[in-house]
């Protein structure tokens, strides 16, 4: 493994870094639909530093009420010669253009600010907001200040200006409570920007004591496993940057209620630096089949796969079994449910005459027909009308539709569809859809799965964000090994390094892999991606021309649309 050196966009922004400006507004009355600005103070400020100041009376355009001019000192002949809202709001929109919006109580200012702009038609920046009454909220006890208003916290912090209701002085005072709740956040491990504006959200503090766990993790792509106090795996995820990932499960941004339920159990955190995201993917599936955790909800069972094979015997039906065996037939699949798998089959039998009887026949000894024989659904090899040639034909169809070309098939569904809508059977027509979109997704996974799982190694590299390789070695559809080579290091020594030094993986039965499923999907998904180049591959890349990979593609959207129709949804 090599390790990979975060970079300094995974820390955040640095509090030092950050310009903010902190506003008050004095107004007519609390409503910001029906009363006006009357007064906007800011100031801005960064590293501790005040960069400048704002100030601007405003004419609310209506008078202003007895008591508030009683509160702000702020008169109506003072106020009568003054910008009316629209020209004062640009001029504020432009001092604070770029930086993070502070106020107290930044509910009540910044929802007049938007009422001004849309009553302007003008489009609200969608600043970043920080609120320091409810910051103070989390850090200020009772004992310390009987209340978090701004008078309150301006004794409590020494703040040089005393608030009284006009917006520059309140202002003022509100950049000394700022720094102060920021000093005290600074102790407890808050240093950027993104870590402040989720610790001023509500946390509980059960939760909020957890955030030791992510001290000394790496700040480098990998997997994470949260444990509980006998070391039992609870939870298993991926990030580019394990340390940023995991103390985000401390803050507000982690809303998931089984994720806060884990948390509180969790004792320890268990990181697994990788050299690339993809190993960091494959790795995660790994560890989550390995261990189960109860805490993750997908990939647990990546075992559960279901498969669709002609059977092997005179008159071949199509059987859902669990497992590729070394019969020399044709499978589709995985599919993730024996339902989606029963979905497949029947699409088959709505386009071919295969046999549906699960019985095993005889090419010599005839018996009675079924109902499907009588129905013109099925040539009735059972009692003969078939015989083995003939139903051979049929086969043959089957194999072309699972295996290679399935636009015949496709042309026969198209023409049901079309069939069942002129008799407004739209309940059926979904039915068909799905049971179609089944059947493809199924043969298109196959036929991708197929020479991956038939390639005894193929090496694949693309540039990584720092200016390397990222160098994969994937055997017969499992990654076997991955590497990244420096930025501006010959590559092809990591290359043959890691071949090298590659897991050793045993050949599968086609068209299963050597890997779970949903590893080798990740693997193509990889493989697919804008960038990746093919170095060496033992083995033949292809896929069928006009096979069910471009069938789905084509269908995928349409299943959309009709689901977004009335009458066009999906049955059960």
């Amino acid at each position: 493994m090599q390790m990979v050196q975060g970079t300094l966009d995974d820390l955040g922004t640095p509090l030092s870094d950050v310009t903010f400006v902190v506003v008050d507004l004095e107004t007519t009355g609390g409503s910001p639909s029906e009363c006006g600005i009357t007064e906007i103070g800011a100031v801005k400020v960064r590293a501790g530093e005040v960069l400048g100041e704002f100030q601007t009376f405003v004419n609310p355009g209506q008078p202003i009420p007895a008591f508030i001019s009683v509160l702000t000192g702020i008169t109506d002949a003072m106020v009568r010669h003054a910008p009316r809202v629209e020209p004062a709001l640009v001029a504020f929109l432009e001092f604070a253009a770029g930086s993070v919006l502070v106020a107290h109580n930044a509910g009540f200012d910044v929802s007049f600010l938007k009422a001004a702009c849309a009553r302007a038609e003008h489009d609200w920046p969608r600043f970043p907001v920080v609120d320091t009454v409810h910051l103070a909220r989390q850090l200020v006890t009772r004992d310390e200040a009987p209340n978090h208003r701004l008078g309150s916290l301006a004794v409590l912090f020494g703040a040089t200006t005393t608030p009284d209701h006009r917006a520059l002085h309140d202002a003022r005072a509100t950049v000394d409570v700022l720094h102060g709740l920021i000093a005290r956040v600074g102790s407890l491990g808050v240093h950027s920007l993104e870590e402040l504006k989720a610790y001023s959200a509500k946390v509980p503090a059960a939760t909020r004591r957890k955030r030791h766990l992510a001290d000394g993790l790496p700040e480098a792509p990998g997997v994470y496993l949260f444990k509980d106090g006998q070391g039992r795996v609870l939870y298993v995820g991926t990030s580019v940057s394990i340390r940023t990932r995991v103390r985000s499960y401390f803050t507000a941004s982690e809303k998931r209620r089984r994720m806060a339920e884990m948390v509180r159990i969790a004792e320890s955190v268990t990181p697994i630096v990788c050299a690339t995201p993809l190993e960091a993917e494959v790795r995660e599936l790994r560890l989550i089949k390995e261990h189960k955790p109860r805490y993750n909800r997908q990939s647990r069972h990546p075992e559960r796969a279901w498969w669709v094979k002609l059977t092997v015997e005179p008159f071949p039906r199509l059987s859902i079994v669990r497992d590729v065996a070394d019969d020399d037939t044709r499978y589709i699949g995985p599919f993730a449910s024996r339902g989606s798998a029963a979905d497949a089959v029947a699409a088959v039998h709505e386009v071919l005459p295969l046999r549906q009887c699960l019985e095993r026949l005889s090419a010599t000894k005839p018996r009675s027909a079924c109902a499907l024989a009588d129905m013109g659904r099925c040539g009735a090899p059972c009692t003969g009308a078939q015989s083995v040639d003939d139903y051979a034909g049929v086969v043959a169809e089957a194999v072309a539709l699972l295996a290679g070309d399935a636009t015949s098939a496709v042309s026969t569904w198209r023409d049901r569809m079309d069939h069942l809508a002129e008799q407004e059977r739209f309940e059926d027509a979904g039915i068909a859809r799905d049971r179609m979109l089944s059947l493809v997704r199924g043969a298109s996974r196959a036929q991708r799965l197929d020479p991956l799982s038939r390639t005894a190694e193929l090496i694949a590299a693309r540039r990584s964000e720092t200016g390397g390789w990222e160098v994969m070695c994937i055997r017969y559809g499992r990654l076997a090994g991955s590497s990244l080579s420096p930025r501006g290091a010959d590559p092809m020594p990591y290359v043959e390094a890691l071949r090298a030094s590659a897991e050793v993986v045993p050949t599968p039965l086609p068209p299963a892999t050597s890997a779970t499923p949903e590893e080798s999907e990740r693997i193509l998904r990889w493989l697919d991606a804008p960038g990746v180049r093919v170095v060496d591959i033992d083995g033949a890349w292809t896929c069928p021309v006009g096979g069910a990979t471009g069938v789905r593609h084509a269908l995928e959207p349409v299943e959309a649309s009709k689901r977004a129709t009335p009458g066009f949804r999906s049955a059960g």
